[in-house]
């Protein structure tokens, strides 16, 4: 990602994000989402894909999948230009470096509090529920044609938000291009969404996210 407009700039020095590094965070942002959570949402998409292929014009099923999962990307496309915008706040408050792209301690610790206590959440919940659930989603939610699955992507993406927009967050206390965090909260998700007992791995979860962020703030301890 080091290409990407603005973004060298700002990691050589701290100062006001501009408008150039605004919209590199943002493709920064928008590139790390659709790597992450593409996969987390294949499920949702072939079991779209099957509902499909089984109607009435199966050799056409490409063209609503296609605007299925265009949907999706466009609400995560949504949540990455708010991520943009925090992050370019955090950095212009001196509350997150430019360098290591990650928050300063007590910050870190309280984003890992809050991404703890939203596991126990009933938003968190709902939304976990519908997103570990394909066939329930699609059968109350099924709208025919291209636009409506479109429709049906931004909804499968807003609810996927809700139950995930916290676990990103975690990115800003461990550092935004941690590699090794990104495929670790990536296969978490992934894991969060179809193994059995889902909700219980989801409050144990934010047990260890609290714990951890409580041991930040009192240490202070660095990730």
């Amino acid at each position: 990602m080091s290409n990407i407009p603005g973004m060298a700039s700002m990691m050589m020095a701290p100062r006001l994000v501009t408008p150039e590094m605004l919209f590199g965070l943002f493709i920064m942002w928008a590139v790390m989402m659709a790597a992450m959570m593409l996969p987390t949402a294949a499920p949702m998409v072939l079991a779209f894909a099957r509902m499909e292929g089984s109607g009435p014009t199966p050799g056409k099923g490409w063209v609503p999948v296609t605007a299925f999962s265009a949907g999706y990307v466009i609400v995560w496309g949504g949540f990455s230009i708010a991520a943009a915008g925090l992050q370019a706040a955090l950095t212009n408050l001196a509350l997150m470096s430019p360098m290591m792209m990650k928050t300063a301690g007590p910050v870190s610790g309280a984003i890992l509090i809050l991404a703890g206590l939203y596991q126990f959440s009933p938003l968190k919940r709902s939304c976990l529920n519908l997103c570990r659930s394909p066939m329930s989603f699609l059968m109350t939610r099924w709208r025919n044609g291209p636009l409506g699955a479109l429709r049906m992507g931004l909804s499968h993406g807003a609810y996927c938000v809700g139950c995930c927009w916290a676990l990103m967050g975690v990115l800003f206390a461990v550092g935004v291009m941690n590699t090794a965090w990104i495929m670790a909260i990536t296969a978490y998700v992934l894991l969060e969404k179809t193994v059995p007992h889902g909700e219980l791995i989801s409050k144990g979860t934010g047990g260890c996210l609290i714990g951890l962020g409580l041991w930040i703030i009192a240490g202070p301890i660095a990730l």
